[in-house]
């Protein structure tokens, strides 16, 4: 299968579970908010936020799994990548008994490091060991879908996403219409997340070439794999201060229930990234096989092409939220939440910078120059721990908010683009332009067609928006088309003709 076709198809197969991830999440969070309540609804964010943490024992080893599964596949030397998805499931191994010892260290102390009601704080406890335990048992089957990602087989994955989160949905509105509350659910979340783990595991070893065999473990394989994998393991501890470190700063300086009203609006800006974030994924493996052939060329075509088409994708999103994020609020869990809309504007526009520049950050954990990246993402994120920390006592929300926001937006504006444009030799001007000139130009149409049926429109709820969106929806596809058709050098209809306009000029 050529490159291109590949990469539509894990794209198509990628984006068909990120629709019914997204339609699931969407109608879900209401559903269990309104069963729960504030108060308990903001302690389940607080304690996945906790045990989320828990990943950053990682080291960075699934990313080592990804690039060297992409790399020794393509140097067709199958003894060694066995060496290395053994020495991996070793280390797991023991990673997993140090989650479970650190899990009931924590659950000893967590009621005296977050303001969880009397009430509350059993569950939260049981919950908090649930998921502790749930993370031990995913850190051995993590190897498997770290191999499939460098397999590429990402139509698996993804899929087989589509099952679990259909099944997980059911389960969860099932329990709550009986009664169940913040354990079920919990439950529930933990044991079909390990369940999709088990089938990731036989589709890897139906996939793979070559077995996993502990009697294969080797020590300078895992220092190779350590040494790519620190700084990988930086970026991911930057991103986990970075979005997940709010939800603890609010928990030990505001009421419980004031995680919510967070939630909603990082909870848009999450979803809104989904599209780009799992297209981006791809890239990964990809940037590993070009610079294993030493294809500079095919590299910067990558990287041009490849946030172009993240661009596509974010900033009609970006525009769409802007314009509709307060009746999208209002609609989705009730008009007394629409003060998230602050939340959500200020997380928006950084995080769509970001977002827009995915493929770079893939692109340098494919070639293993990651380090200076994680460096100051690792910074970006103390950065925002401190600053969230700081304004939080005088801004409440809003101050968690700003700081996560300000060292995010200069991340994305001052270092990122200027960083991947110095390592693969393309001028800054030029990239800028060919990445995001059309992407800039489309949305524009976009927001004025959006702008004027916000005064024409004045019905409010879902079906308000649904015609909203609609209309600036063939707006934007309409103009895309027309670009297409002007600039193509092919048949208009034509799959050549499309990808012309990821391709840099």
């Amino acid at each position: 299968m050529s490159l291109r076709a590949q990469a539509v198809k894990n794209v198509s197969a990628t984006w068909v579970g990120l629709a019914v991830q997204g339609v699931v999440s969407f109608l879900l969070a209401p559903f269990i908010l309104h069963r729960l309540g504030d108060v308990a609804f903001s302690i389940w964010i607080l304690i996945f936020s906790l045990t989320g943490y828990f990943g950053l024992l990682d080291l960075g080893i699934r990313s080592s799994i990804i690039r060297y599964t992409a790399q020794l596949l393509a140097n067709d030397d199958g003894l060694q990548l066995a060496t290395y998805l053994s020495t991996s499931s070793a280390f797991y191994g023991v990673i997993a008994l140090l989650v479970l010892c650190l899990t009931c260290i924590g659950d000893l102390y967590l009621p005296l490091m977050f303001r969880i009601p009397a009430g509350l704080l059993t569950p939260a406890r049981i919950l908090f060991l649930l998921s502790g335990v749930g993370v031990a048992l995913t850190f051995p089957l993590s190897v498997f879908t770290g191999a499939l990602e460098g397999l590429q087989k990402f139509a698996w994955l993804q899929m087989s996403h589509v099952g679990i989160t259909l099944l997980r949905a059911a389960l969860i509105v099932l329990a709550m219409t009986n009664g169940g509350g913040l354990l079920a659910i919990g439950a529930i979340t933990i044991g079909l997340n390990l369940v999709g783990y088990i089938v990731f595991a036989g589709l890897a070893i139906h996939a793979l070439p070559v077995p996993i065999r502990l009697n294969t473990v080797d020590l300078a394989a895992f220092r190779k794999m350590a040494n790519y994998g620190l700084f990988a393991s930086a970026i991911l501890a930057a991103e986990k201060l970075r979005f997940q470190s709010d939800a603890m700063v609010i928990g030990a300086f505001l009421p419980a229930a004031a995680i919510t009203m967070f939630a909603i609006g990082s909870k848009l800006v999450e979803y809104a990234s989904y599209p780009v974030k799992s297209m981006a994924q791809i890239f990964t493996p990809i940037a590993s096989e070009f610079h294993a052939k030493d294809n500079v060329a095919k590299l910067q075509m990558t990287l041009v092409a490849g946030n172009r088409a993240c661009a596509l994708i974010v900033f009609p999103v970006c525009v769409s939220l802007v314009m509709l994020g307060r009746p999208i609020i209002a609609a989705w869990v009730g008009s007394r939440y629409t003060g998230a809309y602050a939340i959500l504007i200020l997380l928006l526009i950084p995080r769509t910078l970001y977002l827009a520049q995915s493929t770079s950050t893939k692109i340098l954990l494919g070639m293993g120059q990651h380090r200076t990246l994680a460096s100051v993402l690792l910074l970006e994120g103390f950065v925002n721990l401190l600053l969230s920390l700081v304004l939080v006592r005088r801004l409440g929300l809003i101050g968690v908010a700003m700081g996560t926001a300000i060292p995010l937006l200069l991340t994305s504006v001052a270092f990122l683009p200027r960083h991947l444009c110095h390592i693969l030799k393309i001028p800054l001007s030029a990239f800028v332009r060919r990445a995001y000139g059309l992407p800039l130009a489309l949305c524009i149409p976009l927001a004025a067609a959006m702008w004027f049926l916000s005064h024409q429109i004045t019905s409010v709820g879902y079906v308000g928006i649904v015609v909203q969106l609609g209309i600036g929806g063939l707006v934007y596809c309409a103009m895309l088309a027309v670009t297409v058709w002007t600039q193509s050098q092919t048949r208009p209809r034509s799959w050549r003709a499309f990808s012309q306009l990821l391709e840099p000029r």
